[in-house]
């Protein structure tokens, strides 16, 4: 069956608006992507038919409500082939699920001497609570390098792996270089040293099947947003033996089991326990509507999609003299970053942006890899999903000859955190995601 994007689009309300008076081009699907119509449906239908608390009432709407939540979950694993639902816990976002296993996973197991393995494309969300892990336990991050063409360089990945390695924490996809890490032969190397494997799958789960027992990783993350589902919510997945091993997170009603002034409290188990509070019910109601869309469109056939318009548009944006792609990763997602000569990439998104051309620029959350790779200013990055089309890739490429001769004067770099006055005074930076 063939992938029509442009009749996709049309599942998607905010692609039929204009910006600066043009056709809303959007190609930053990597920071967020847009929602269909089908996600907005059923949030709307959850607010409208039933919404009520759940875990707390016996009556006939609450228990609809603990239904529906209980479904999504129930969703959720069949969409990443946990083993069953309790494997999934509802989290705020890749980050938040990060920050629990840091807290309750690392802190609990790490000592003095060991180590936690990242690699260099991590995102500052697959990085940062890895380092507070360390300092608070006496531990160290180790970084495993890239080779030229922004893959990671797995003999060294390898020498990399001791007996103080505790925990290797990687992302799937680079957000920045759109590298596909061999996530497989990832986790078997590090399982065949006895070490556990993070994944960060933030920006992996709309553009591939994930499928957690043939992985057999041990922890898995993503966020809605970037799945064509509603901000605010993720999801963590664990192996049911580590999650029963860990605290909680946070506590709070909702996931305790039994409270009394004078003894510890009992908490539920999980992936309750890892749910203080009222959760996102909306939130995973709209995460479950865009799972059931993504399958119905096929992420092979969203993979294949996608790989054509990379093709298409690395071809494309090749043949603008002085413009350098930063990636060429053998296996690659859908995303390109890019700069054009000497300009700033704040101009080039600035300028694009006259053009209806959405992007991002900046160092998208990973201020180490730009830093490696000698890019003090960031870059620009154009991003796609089910929705691209050639055509959209047409108009970015008019739109960067445009800002190519519009911002044909150099200037200064300013340092990082430095304002910069833009060549085009339209238009805001959007730099740190």
């Amino acid at each position: 069956m063939s992938f029509h994007a442009k009749t996709i689009r049309n599942d998607f309300p905010i692609l039929r608006q204009s910006s600066q008076d043009r056709p809303l081009i959007y190609l930053d699907s990597a920071a967020t992507t847009q929602k269909p119509q089908q996600v907005i449906d059923a949030l709307v239908r959850y607010y409208t038919q039933h919404n009520a608390n759940v875990g707390r009432g016996v009556y006939s709407l609450s228990l609809v409500a603990d239904g529906v939540y209980e479904r999504a979950r129930m969703t959720m694993q069949r969409f990443v082939n946990a083993k069953h639902p309790g494997e999934i816990v509802f989290t705020r976002s890749t980050t938040d699920a990060v920050n629990i296993v840091a807290r309750s996973y690392a802190e609990e197991t790490l000592r003095e001497g060991d180590e936690i393995l990242v690699s260099a494309m991590e995102h500052h969300g697959n990085l940062c609570p890895w380092q507070v892990a360390c300092a608070r336990t006496g531990a160290r991050i180790r970084v495993a390098p890239l080779d030229a063409r922004g893959d990671l360089d797995l003999d060294a990945f390898r020498s990399l792996l001791t007996e103080r390695t505790k925990l290797v924490a990687i992302t799937h996809v680079s957000n920045v270089l759109g590298t596909v890490n061999p996530l497989r032969a990832i986790i078997a190397e590090a399982h065949r040293h006895g070490i556990p494997v993070f994944a960060d799958g933030a920006q992996a789960v709309a553009h591939m099947p994930i499928d957690v027992q043939d992985l057999d990783c041990d922890f898995y993350c993503f966020s809605g947003h970037k799945m064509y589902g509603p901000m605010g919510i993720g999801v963590l997945y664990a192996k049911e033996a580590i999650l029963d091993r860990m605290p909680p997170y946070q506590t709070g009603g909702g996931m305790a089991f039994n409270v009394t002034f004078q003894e510890i409290t009992q908490w539920k188990s999980a992936p309750h326990k890892f749910e203080a509070g009222t959760p996102n019910v909306e939130g995973a109601v709209g995460l479950e509507a865009a799972a059931k869309y993504l399958t119905g469109l096929g992420l092979e056939r969203i993979g294949a999609h996608e790989a054509e318009i990379l093709r298409y548009a690395t071809d494309r944006l090749r043949e603008i003299e002085s413009l350098s792609i930063h990636g060429d990763a053998r296996i690659k997602a859908p995303l390109i970053s890019f700069l054009v000569g000497d300009i700033h990439p704040l101009d080039i998104g600035n300028y694009l942006d006259e053009f209806g051309v959405a992007v991002r620029t900046g160092d998208h959350c990973t201020m180490p890899l730009v830093d490696l790779l000698a890019l003090p200013v960031g870059t620009v990055r154009a991003s796609f999903g089910v929705y691209t089309t050639k055509s959209d890739i047409d108009v970015l490429c008019r739109a960067v000859a445009a800002a190519k001769a519009a911002c044909s004067t150099p200037h200064a770099a300013p340092a990082r955190g430095e304002p910069l006055a833009p060549l085009v005074a339209t238009g805001t930076s959007g730099g740190k995601s």
